[in-house]
């Protein structure tokens, strides 16, 4: 284990959850990026498309693919931002809720999987790592701009 890096870990970790996440979702004709989309839309009032990409960390390029391929499969409507006019609201369609509430379920059974292996001050440690390591990323305490 002293081998390994913490970025090897952290790489290698979320590989693996990916992978079983991507595999549950092909199950149902999709897939992990569809999954936490879903998860991260308000369900009873959407979600405007500029707060969504920020929410999930992701480009705009990129989360704009996955919500061309939602709205084809019938998960998701784009409804005019009555705040914004230029703006959009993504809102689950009664599907998307469905499909929603699945992602959702598979979510809790990993947590709830993982829980059951592991202690509580374990859970805790790794939280507060995390956190750590994300202040540090987030807040550029490791690489300064001026390195480069």
């Amino acid at each position: 284990m002293k081998d390994k890096t913490i970025d090897y870990v952290l790489r290698t970790t979320w590989l693996s959850v990916q992978k079983m996440y991507n595999e549950e979702a092909s199950k149902f004709g999709s897939t992990m990026a569809t999954g936490f989309t879903l998860l991260s839309i308000d369900p009873e009032k959407g979600t405007p498309s500029t707060a969504l990409g920020p929410k999930m960390g992701m480009e705009a390029t990129s989360l704009s693919r996955i919500l061309k391929t939602m709205e084809e499969k019938g998960l998701i409507t784009r409804k005019p931002n009555p705040k914004d006019g230029r703006g959009v609201i993504i809102c689950l369609t009664d599907f998307g809720i469905e499909k929603r509430d699945y992602s959702r379920e598979k979510v809790l059974m990993f947590n709830e999987a993982i829980r059951n292996n592991v202690s509580e001050e374990q859970l805790k440690n790794f939280y507060e790592v995390a956190e750590v390591i994300n202040d540090m990323v987030c807040n550029k305490k490791i690489y300064n701009q001026s390195d480069s």
